[in-house]
């Protein structure tokens, strides 16, 4: 930590308690934890923020933000101190350019933690179109520019004969949020790259690659619903010809009004999530600033109950969390025990 970071914190830590002294609102003692990002990852870090405080009385229930991660990096990343939150919860891994920004700011020692598995679903409503997608067909469907050229299609029988001739309409997550970004990665930059113009732009101008294939197009078939999935879930309810986006868990806890639908033939499954072999499949992070381990409160013991809670028979299995490998578990429990620090080499 650098003498700037130390100064920053120690008058962040000493204008906090001013702040409870003097009756600051919440937040204003930081005696408890404070945690940010992934509207996906929420419901699991409240499930172990309310076990922590149920098995550990002398600590208040860490306080979990659902701002997406995007927003919750930025949060996370503005530096050091009471003001600022020790957690970034993610549903996708920690960007090249976040961490750099983090280092900028003081935030130069961060612990970087997956706690489990999640996918990014396509679902509908019972009783809606069946739609059997694939990564090229959500990609022409939902792309700005699909492989460069205005996105003119109006029904879901204009991007694949096969569909019927429906109004495109989709629900899923802001650009905030680590969905969307993994979205764009895991599905449409592959739908994408099926084009061999597109593979072979990718190395010719990356950030023309990259606008074509991750921009979403803003006409009003996609509809971007904030970072409360569980709107999503209403308005498929109240829409069946419409199709939702969100994180799996919200798919499977609301089986009894959602079905998932198949991407290239494979469904959205625990078992095809736990094994990659479905294609939306991604880690979830939680993301922790190390000069904050022994300032705030019942910090070290909330990383302590996630470790508890992501086994096979724990608490997030519990919640609907995809179990990580036996491996992976294995090398996130040392993580957590140790607090050893991310190397920001290998981000991208």
């Amino acid at each position: 930590m650098t003498k700037k970071s130390i100064l920053t914190f120690t008058t962040a830590i000493a204008a906090s308690a001013l702040l409870a002294a003097c009756g600051g609102g919440q937040g204003g003692s930081r005696d408890q934890v404070r945690a940010v990002g992934s509207s996906t990852v929420y419901p699991f870090a409240k499930a172990v923020a309310d076990s922590l405080a149920k098995s550990n009385p002398g600590f208040k229930s860490p306080i979990i933000e659902g701002n997406g991660t995007g927003a919750g990096m930025k949060l996370f990343c503005k530096g050091v101190g009471a003001e600022h939150p020790d957690i970034e919860n993610a549903s996708r891994r920690m960007k090249k350019s976040e961490f750099e920004d983090c280092v900028k700011n003081g935030v130069d020692k961060i612990v970087e933690i997956q706690v489990g598995l999640d996918g990014v679903a396509f679902a509908e409503a019972r009783g809606g179109l069946s739609l059997k997608l694939t990564p090229e067909d959500v990609y022409k469907a939902l792309a700005a520019n699909p492989y460069g050229k205005p996105n003119t299609t109006k029904t879901w029988k204009d991007v694949n004969p096969a569909f019927p001739a429906e109004p495109i309409l989709v629900y899923g997550p802001p650009s905030t949020s680590g969905t969307r970004d993994a979205l764009k990665e895991l599905i449409l930059m592959m739908g994408c790259n099926s084009n061999a113009e597109m593979k072979a732009l990718k190395d010719s101008d990356k950030e023309k690659h990259e606008t074509i294939c991750g921009g979403v197009r803003s006409d009003g078939a996609y509809v971007d619903s904030g970072e409360n999935d569980n709107l999503i879930v209403q308005k498929l309810e109240a829409n069946p010809k419409a199709v939702g986006i969100f994180g799996f868990s919200y798919l499977e806890e609301n089986a009894d009004k959602l079905v998932g639908l198949p991407m290239n033939g494979v469904m959205p499954t625990y078992a095809a999530i736990s094994d990659f072999s479905y294609p939306g499949a991604r880690p979830l992070y939680i993301y922790v600033k190390a000069a904050h381990l022994d300032a705030i409160k019942g910090l070290r013991e909330f990383v302590a109950e996630w470790a508890k809670s992501w086994g096979k028979d724990g608490l997030l299995a519990k919640q609907g969390m995809v179990v990580a490998p036996d491996d992976v578990q294995a090398k996130s429990a040392k993580i957590a025990s140790e607090f050893s620090l991310l190397n920001g080499a290998d981000l991208k």
